[in-house]
């Protein structure tokens, strides 16, 4: 879902994973560039089947988490 910006932005979604827009690189753990869309969701849960990318496992491990961020 886009803002109708180009700003980049990481939101924490509440219960949820974090929120990215704006076409903000990923890297693994090497330092090498993932694909990604301009737009995704990245995993706080731990039990996605597509790290670092969320797929809603959280939803059914009912995954509760108190952190937020400014």
């Amino acid at each position: 879902m886009s803002n109708g910006t180009d700003e980049q932005r990481i939101r924490v979604l509440e219960g949820g994973p974090y929120r990215v827009e704006g076409g903000v690189p990923i890297l693994d753990h090497e330092g090498t560039g993932i694909e990604a869309p301009p737009a995704y969701s990245l995993c706080r849960c731990g039990g996605a089947s597509n790290k670092p990318f969320c797929d809603g496992s959280h939803w059914h491990m009912g995954f509760k988490h108190e952190m937020g961020a400014d």
